[in-house]
């Protein structure tokens, strides 16, 4: 089947990538599971599949990591994404990935969260690299298998999320967390990058928002003033601003030996290093003009990623 038959915004000759995704975490324990379905095309070449399932536990140190890549690649009735015999659809995700299984329902009150700004730029060229949250915040039930264990999951926290273009960012941040002590119903969702522009790099810019208290507070966007980033892949240091006033800071920390790495194509050629902890630790302060700061914190509810260019940031990359 052609690229332009599945996804029909694809060209036959352009390069180009689409992945949906999954992250859920316990509320006990710093355990999280991480499912990624991937389609990716390299310019001139045939669309091929990919399933990525990781599954973190701070108490046992490095990730379990697999992924399986094939050619079969279709829309399923309803759903969203099917490769090989992995689904995932509004509702639910089910599927293999070598010796790994899963089969998870989900739900979500929340509407889905489109990080840039203007609809119009979900249309043009420009940025290359587009994203959106269908569940930015949503409950997770069912099970995760890998060898020699079975993880069960009732009502984890976490998110469905949703990005494809022609070209990854320069250097980007994904930061989303949930769970939080002070406030089980808040979360946050936001990316961050940097943009090659021909020889020049933009400098970061931020999109995504913070839902507390029923609200949704917009984060970042062209134009924000006051964002301060400080990166390394085991932590990070944000200051984002946000509409209205609004100012977040947050703090992020992973466990030790907690980090996943691997690497992704560029459909037009090129690799970038990616680390991944979804069980990080987040506080964030959050500054509002006439309202008291409110700070919240979750031990192990964030998910972090970092993708950059460098190769000595000391994350071991997984061989696929």
């Amino acid at each position: 089947m052609s690229v332009s038959a599945v996804f029909p915004q694809a060209s036959q000759r352009a390069g180009m990538y689409e992945s949906f995704y999954l992250r859920a975490v316990s509320p006990d324990e710093p355990v999280g599971v991480w499912i990624r379905y991937t389609v990716h095309k390299a310019s001139g070449a045939p669309a091929r599949g990919s399933l990525w399932c990781t599954v973190f536990d701070a108490r046992v140190g490095r990730p379990y990591q697999h992924k399986l890549t094939t050619d079969e690649l279709s829309v399923p009735a309803g759903g969203w994404i099917a490769i090989g015999d992995a689904r995932l659809g509004h509702d639910a995700a089910e599927g293999t990935c070598g010796e790994a299984r899963w089969s998870l329902s989900f739900d979500s009150a929340e509407p889905e969260l489109r990080h840039l700004p203007r609809a119009w730029m979900y249309r043009a060229p420009l940025p290359r690299t587009k994203l959106t949250s269908p569940a930015p915040a949503a409950s997770f039930n069912g099970t995760v298998e890998i060898p020699g264990r079975t993880i069960e999951l009732r009502d984890w926290r976490g998110m469905v999320g949703h990005n494809w273009g022609a070209e990854h960012a320069e250097r980007w941040i994904w930061l989303h967390g949930i769970d939080f002590e002070e406030n089980p119903d808040a979360w946050l969702d936001v990316a961050i990058g940097r943009v090659r522009v021909g020889r020049w790099t933009t400098p970061w810019v931020a999109n995504g928002a913070l839902g507390i208290e029923g609200r949704r507070l917009t984060l970042g966007g062209l134009g924000a003033r006051g964002l301060l980033v400080a990166e390394t892949p085991h932590r990070c240091r944000l200051t984002l601003p946000g509409a209205d006033g609004l100012t977040l800071d947050a703090h992020i920390d992973t466990p030790a030996d907690a980090l996943a790495g691997w690497s992704y194509a560029d459909p037009g050629g090129g690799l970038h290093d990616v680390s991944n902890c979804s069980i990080a630790s987040l506080t964030m302060t959050v500054r509002r003009p006439g309202s008291p700061a409110q700070t919240l914190r979750t031990a192990h509810g964030a998910a972090y990623e970092l993708g950059m260019r460098e190769h000595d940031h000391g994350v071991p990359i997984a061989p696929f």
